[in-house]
């Protein structure tokens, strides 16, 4: 079920499910492995999800699903679209397939750029059922959808369907628009991609901006030894002190000449374990196979 966020109220801001997000990627990767992820190297272009007003509306739906299905690496599945007067922008029947039944908000009729946006998290749907990955609950669940939506290819059309000016107050999906520009700031990052030549509009690139930013910091955060001077100085007192501060990247554990430092590994976010106090060294994260400079 995609959500018409903004249209009945304010459009929340900033990474209030940054934490779920991070545990998406991370299940992403566990499910599908380093080399599945690499599949998804190739995002849906543009020119595959524009819809015209020319268009034939169920010829022209129809090819949208299709291409969003085959970025999705989804051969087998068949999404039938239909149109009706609906709360939600669009909303997915999970059965075992082959056939995946969309119902869109009757004004995509007209909103037709939009489109491929509403069926890129229903798609992200089918995907994830197919791979019987899922989270406790609800809320989880969508966050989820949006996260492998977006990292996986598609989902950066959810962000450019952002929209919030005087005329115009729109958001489809879960994620806040930075938390869309944070994974695919992440993506990015793995696949060297630049999503940032595909927005339609200024809100969605700032937004991105925004998002990628914080996915940059992870990356300046210690134990890394990429980290500023200062957060570098406060993780050494921290760690002759044995302990950290709720907010800090990092958790010691093992007291004594075992310590080890805990830390989400800047790529896929599982929590890797370290030895602290051993000073500059390479790490590599067993699931993502990123080689990390630290200094612990």
């Amino acid at each position: 079920m995609t959500p018409d966020g903004g249209r009945g109220g304010p459009i929340v801001h900033g990474f209030p499910h940054l934490d779920t997000v991070r545990k998406a990627i991370t299940a992403l990767f566990r499910r599908l492995s380093y080399e599945g992820v690499l599949t998804y190297a190739a995002s849906l272009a543009p020119a595959d999800a524009a819809f015209g007003p020319d268009d034939d509306l169920y010829l022209g739906a129809h090819r949208v699903a299709s291409a969003v299905v085959r970025a999705l690496r989804l051969p087998e599945a068949r999404m039938v679209v239909a149109f009706r007067t609906m709360r939600e922008a669009a909303a997915v029947e999970l059965t075992a397939g082959p056939e995946y039944f969309v119902e869109v908000n009757d004004r995509f009729r007209t909103h037709r750029r939009d489109l491929a946006a509403a069926l890129a998290h229903e798609a992200a749907h089918v995907l994830l059922h197919r791979l019987d990955l899922r989270f406790p609950t609800t809320a989880e669940n969508e966050i989820l959808t949006d996260t492998t939506a977006a990292y996986l290819g598609v989902g950066w059309l959810l962000l450019d369907a952002y929209r919030e000016d005087a005329l115009t107050h729109q958001k489809l999906g879960y994620l806040t628009p930075e938390e869309f520009g944070y994974v695919l700031a992440k993506r990015g990052r793995l696949l060297g991609e630049d999503p940032s030549t595909w927005f339609t509009g200024p809100h969605a690139y700032d937004a991105y901006v925004r998002g990628r930013a914080l996915a940059d910091r992870d990356h300046r955060r210690p134990p890394l030894a990429a980290a500023p001077w200062s957060e570098r100085r406060r993780y050494a007192r921290d760690r002759r002190a044995g302990t950290a501060a709720p907010q800090a990247p990092y958790r010691f554990e093992d007291p004594g000449a075992g310590r080890r430092v805990s830390f989400a590994c800047p790529v896929c976010a599982q929590w890797l374990r370290l030895p602290a106090g051993r000073g500059s060294f390479t790490a590599r994260c067993g699931l993502c196979r990123t080689e990390l400079d630290v200094d612990t």
